[in-house]
């Protein structure tokens, strides 16, 4: 059986408006005559995490984009806990955005700030918060990510799994109920890796969130993950428990999750 011939994931929902979760339907984006993601339908239910995986350059960056409306669909529709994302004008945007923490692929960190800045950030923006409160809180997330007595130092004296620390750091300060990671381990040597895998898993549990995390790294998918999505062709081509995906009979998930050149994805 190909790719093409195995059957689609039905993500269909009869009301979107009163759905918890997030539900995308039918998520057009075209770059440069491009068509990178093509009537994408997807849902992602509230406290679950949703691993997304598919090959460089499938626009799996670009779906999570969606999600925050850091990028317009062409044509398509975003809901957020049944409220259409896509209709939304800057002031109830906004107000929505702070429900959202963002892990950015390369941290995303402002050089000219120091840390306990960065952290603070969203907070000195959106809230009515003093700079105490607002330094408490930076050092109390810091402290959650295991980076204290890093907050007055710059972006350019921490590692890189230090800035990724500082980056998440950054993403749970407003208490978001959802978070969204881009290639959380991408960059890092297996030992930092496992440890950014480890902090994901104990804020999943300790901030009871719901996860949306873009990754190449199927190690990291299968330790962090509730279910993992393959983006191909512009679509969700499948979506399968962890549990029982190693498992899988379909034949592009199957040579992705073995690194194997032979399968229906080519290679080039």
């Amino acid at each position: 059986m190909t790719e093409n011939s195995f059957p689609m994931p039905d993500f269909s929902v009869a009301d979107p408006s009163a759905t918890s979760g997030i539900v995308m339907q039918s998520v057009c984006k075209t770059f440069q005559n491009k068509k990178i993601l093509d009537e994408l339908d997807f849902v992602i239910n509230r406290g679950e995490t949703v691993v997304i995986v598919g090959r460089s350059g499938e626009g799996k960056s670009v779906l999570l984009k969606h999600i925050v409306k850091l990028l317009t669909p062409d044509s398509g529709k975003v809901w957020i806990d049944g409220q259409e994302m896509t209709a939304m004008g800057h002031g109830d945007l906004y107000e929505l955005r702070k429900r959202f923490g963002m892990l950015f692929q390369g941290a995303a960190l402002f050089d000219s700030m120091t840390i306990c800045e960065n952290v603070g950030l969203g907070l000195l923006e959106h809230f009515n918060m003093t700079d105490a409160e607002i330094n408490d809180r930076a050092c109390e997330c810091l402290a959650m990510v295991g980076l204290s007595g890093v907050e007055n130092k710059l972006p350019s004296e921490l590692s890189g799994g230090m800035k990724k620390r500082a980056g998440l750091a950054r993403a749970i300060a407003m208490k978001p109920e959802y978070i969204l990671y881009d290639e959380p381990t991408t960059g890092l040597d297996p030992i930092t890796a496992d440890a950014i895998n480890d902090l994901i898993l104990k804020l999943q549990d300790e901030l009871n969130v719901t996860s949306i995390v873009v990754t190449h790294d199927m190690e990291s998918a299968f330790k962090i993950g509730d279910r993992i999505a393959m983006l191909s062709g512009g679509k969700i081509i499948h979506s399968e428990k962890i549990s029982t995906i190693r498992e899988t009979s379909h034949p592009a998930v199957r040579q992705f999750i073995n690194g194997s050149a032979s399968g229906p994805l080519s290679v080039f």
